[in-house]
């Protein structure tokens, strides 16, 4: 194996030739405490950074095996890494002259959840810290020393200073990997204690800013109504009490501006964990939960939404509907049914984004249209049902309506940001007002079909078939648009960098003209599980920035690709 020396020799000899003799890096090479690989040498100074890995032998580190002997600890143990990395790097770019990237070493820059990521990979024997490198030059012509400096020094003290244990914030690293081990135990009780979502007392829900996902400073302090209060103990010693949302149809009800949204956001978020310090560390979402909204113009590829639409005039069938172009109804429709295609046991749904005609149909309104008329059945209408059929709970913020008083199993009201119980109020409302609003048509849900992915989905040659992010919400499929931003719980770009491989493993490998497509998704995540996301890329050696979305991400952008095709 080459050594370390040998690529300073090598760096140094560049030194004012051309930027494409920068590919004769490319290979292992030995350091002290550590190796490095080269996989990708980028081609010109304007391209994407090069990608290396550090590979470090676990006892290199230090790092204690019991932080490292779980799944949950690793993922924990590697975000918290992560972190250092990123903030040592940071520290070192500010020392290196010049403009862009050069000369600079980066990684994959986490948010504020815990996500399980590429960039930092513990296996048996080593750790991998994965980054990239813009590889100096002046002009086009190679800055050999620069780069030396970068790679022989920048790196070990990298590793030195971010990976050896003696070296790291050991009690920030500890209460790392045990607050993930109360999360996952919390999330884990819930669906024990046939619960939808636990918030602690204290947490802090409004965040800094609409542009900062940071915690809010001087924000009221979540508190639990009493009636719904629940403590859990949990593995770490501690005993966090709160808000324990039961399965069934949770209304959260209020004035505009008090807080009910920011609740539900709050809600959304937490199907993942967060960090500690970040104020919903202890708010725990079924981890299925699917933020349904309307989606005006999304494409719809032969779904049956008649529990919602039917009789449609001109006689359209929507057993099998399909349209390029969806309206309000008929797209937030098609998203509950792909969420429950998706296996999603939790719905969340905000007035504010959902279409009217979806979600109530008044008394006066079906008095003065008759229901053979109103090809719409509202969701107030299938809500109660859907979680008698299918024990699908829904989670609803509304202020405008009292038709769902009738179907909810618990009202909880915002005032001023303090959240109170109004079942009973709600309850009373809704038995003595008066106003009866008609239930029309089926009482049952109706019957969830699962569509089988065709081959031909995917036909495109050449480039033309290639995925590629353009950031967090779009992603490119040859010149083929596919829009995202209805997937409001895609958090991390890293995230729709993994989509793209994912997509791309899908199309070669996961359709079979047999397979649903819940199906083919649950046999890829059952590789993920125990292979890892790089097992779904194509590269050797660094896959790029990934971060693992959830199965409903992943099919949410099936979805929406306009040249899905689907028996």
């Amino acid at each position: 194996m080459k050594q370390s020396k040998d690529l300073e020799r090598l760096l140094k000899s560049l030194d004012g030739q051309k930027y494409g003799a920068y590919k004769r890096m490319k290979g292992i090479y030995q350091f002290d405490q550590f190796r490095l690989a080269i996989d990708h040498v980028q081609v010109d100074p304007f391209a994407p950074p090069s990608k290396m890995r550090v590979i470090i032998g676990k006892h290199e580190t230090e790092i204690p095996n019991e932080l490292l002997d779980t799944k949950d600890k690793r993922i924990a143990t590697s975000d918290f890494l992560t972190r250092t990395v990123d903030t040592q790097l940071k520290h070192f770019n500010r020392t290196v002259k010049g403009s862009g990237k050069n000369g600079k070493i980066f990684i994959d820059h986490p948010g504020q959840e815990i996500l399980e990521r590429t960039s930092v990979v513990i296996n048996d024997k080593d750790i991998e810290i994965r980054i990239e490198v813009g590889l100096p030059a002046a002009g086009r012509k190679i800055l050999g020393k620069v780069a030396s400096h970068t790679i022989i020094h920048g790196i070990p003290q990298m590793v030195e200073k971010a990976i050896r244990y003696e070296n790291l914030n050991q009690q920030a690293l500890n209460e790392q990997v045990a607050l993930k081990l109360d999360q996952t135990y919390i999330r884990q009780q819930l669906e024990t204690e046939h619960l939808v979502a636990f918030v602690a007392n204290g947490s802090i829900l409004p965040r800094k800013s609409g542009v900062s996902d940071a915690p809010m400073k001087s924000a009221i302090q979540f508190t639990s109504p009493k009636k719904f209060e629940h403590t859990f103990n949990l593995p770490s010693g501690r005993a966090v009490t709160g808000m324990a949302i039961p399965q069934g149809i949770t209304l959260i009800v209020g004035g505009g501006y008090h807080g009910k949204s920011t609740l539900l956001e709050a809600l959304e978020r937490s199907v993942y964990d967060h960090i500690q310090h970040d104020g919903r560390e202890f708010v725990v979402t079924q981890h299925d939960a699917m933020k349904i909204r309307a989606e005006d113009g999304r494409n719809v590829e032969n779904v049956d939404i008649s529990p919602f639409i039917d009789n449609l005039p001109g006689k359209k069938d929507t057993t099998h509907f399909s349209t390029e172009n969806a309206s309000g109804s008929t797209s937030q429709a098609t998203n509950v049914i792909e969420a429950l295609e998706a296996e999603s046991s939790l719905l969340l749904v905000d007035e504010d984004t959902s279409a009217t005609n979806f979600m109530i149909r008044d008394g006066r309104m079906q008095q003065l249209i008759a229901p053979e008329k109103e090809p719409i059945t509202p969701f107030s209408n299938k809500v109660k049902s859907l979680y008698e059929d299918y024990n699908v709970s829904t989670i609803l913020i509304v202020g405008g309506s009292g038709d769902y008083f009738d179907v909810a199993d618990q009202v909880l009201m915002m005032d001023e940001y303090h959240l109170k119980d109004v079942t009973e109020e709600a309850k009373e409302i809704a038995n003595t007002d008066g106003y009866k609003r008609e239930i029309d048509g089926d009482q049952s849900f109706g019957v969830l079909s699962h569509r089988i992915p065709l081959t031909d989905s995917f036909s495109k040659k050449g480039k033309e078939k290639r995925f590629k992010a353009k950031g967090l919400h779009s992603i490119m499929y040859g010149h083929d648009p596919i829009n995202l931003t209805g997937l409001e719980q895609l958090v991390d770009d890293s995230q729709t960098n993994a989509i793209t491989v994912m997509l791309d493993y899908f199309r070669r490998h996961g359709i079979n003209n047999q397979n649903s497509i819940i199906q083919a998704t649950n046999e890829m995540y059952h590789l993920i599980e125990h292979e890892g996301l790089e097992a779904l890329s194509h590269f050797n050696g660094h896959p790029g920035h990934l971060a693992l979305p959830r199965k409903q991400e992943f099919i949410g952008t099936l979805n929406r690709y306009r040249g899905l095709k689907v028996k």
